[in-house]
């Protein structure tokens, strides 16, 4: 009986204590790298979260995740790379476009990395090929702009009237910037519009466009897609009220914050997207083995009240087709 007995506790203690040293093992981590602060990211953040549950993962039960924000600070980015590198994360999600994914890249060649950017990622040096990248990068390009003459063409048909419309893009984002005005050059002279580029890059050059307004008067305004300009949409909604100029924007979360209408990519499901591809990579899936996913979420949303201030009627068009309709 006792060595029966002996034999019981070694076989329980060689169920039990494997579990228990399970246990015992940290969890994976995944960095994620973003030039922006947290504040009004909500959506995005719920939707990273989203996409590793999708592949089995919960923030604080089986996976960590250790946030890096730049504060609207790009050179900043290098930096905060560096340190996710240190701290050894298994997979490092960039999720505020170009800048953060090439801080990444450059910060390390062998940690993955799934990157969120609105052009193409072969151009932009990321990838070799989209369906088969090379090396330690992947992610999600939601487009922003093929989608520009889209925009353009929503806005003249909320302003027939307008003739003369202003761009806004950020100076010190050149990538984006240079996409931007000559997709809506292009696409200008096909409706014949006249535009014109102002470029800010800081809190005060967006509040000096603006106030050029009282001289210049642009018929409409043109928002380019832009993070930093994203981190500042209160401001660039709250301008476009005070000086009563119809708007268009890039993002919901624009017209949610009462700018006049959006049309772009649903940015949330992106995050949604990137944050399933960290949980592959998680799971022992190779960055070089995930293709660049392209979001085909793209939604529409017009802010009625704000276009009633504007002395606006949206056609029923528009509203037939929106996605949103915010009274």
């Amino acid at each position: 009986m006792r060595r029966r007995d002996f034999i019981k506790g070694i076989a329980g203690s060689a169920t039990v204590w494997p579990l228990a040293a399970r246990a015992q093992q940290p969890m994976p981590v995944v960095g994620l790298l973003d030039q922006r602060s947290p504040d009004a990211l909500g959506d995005r953040l719920r939707g990273f979260r989203q996409g590793l549950t999708e592949s089995g993962f919960v923030e604080g039960q089986n996976v960590a995740i250790e946030y890096r924000w730049a504060e609207n600070k790009s050179d900043r980015l290098t930096d905060l790379a560096a340190d996710l590198v240190r701290r050894r994360v298994a997979v490092i999600a960039a999720t505020s476009g170009l800048s953060p994914a090439l801080a990444a890249k450059a910060a390390t060649a062998t940690i993955p990395v799934v990157f969120i950017v609105s052009d193409d990622p072969v151009k932009l040096g990321l990838v070799a090929n989209l369906a088969r990248p090379d090396g330690n990068l992947t992610g999600i390009n939601f487009f922003s702009g093929e989608l520009v003459p889209k925009r353009l063409e929503l806005l003249h048909e909320l302003v027939p009237g307008a003739t003369r419309v202003a761009v806004l893009v950020n100076s010190a984002n050149a990538e984006y910037a240079e996409t931007t005005i000559n997709e809506a050059g292009m696409a200008a002279r096909a409706m014949g519009l006249q535009i014109q580029v102002l470029k800010a890059s800081t809190i005060r050059e967006i509040n000096a466009v603006f106030a050029t307004f009282v001289s210049t008067r642009p018929d409409a305004l043109f928002v380019g897609h832009d993070p930093f300009f994203g981190s500042r949409r209160t401001q660039l909604v709250q301008l476009a009220t005070r000086y009563a100029v119809p708007a268009s924007f890039s993002a919901r979360e624009y017209a949610e914050a009462g700018g006049l209408m959006s049309y772009g990519a649903n940015i949330a499901d992106a995050w949604r997207q990137a944050g399933a591809y960290a949980g592959s990579i998680l799971k022992g899936a190779k960055p070089a083995d995930l293709p660049v996913v392209q979001s085909n979420k793209f939604e529409l949303v017009i802010n009625n009240q704000t276009a009633t201030m504007l002395n606006l009627t949206v056609p029923s068009s528009l509203l037939a087709t929106a996605d949103e309709v915010i009274e």
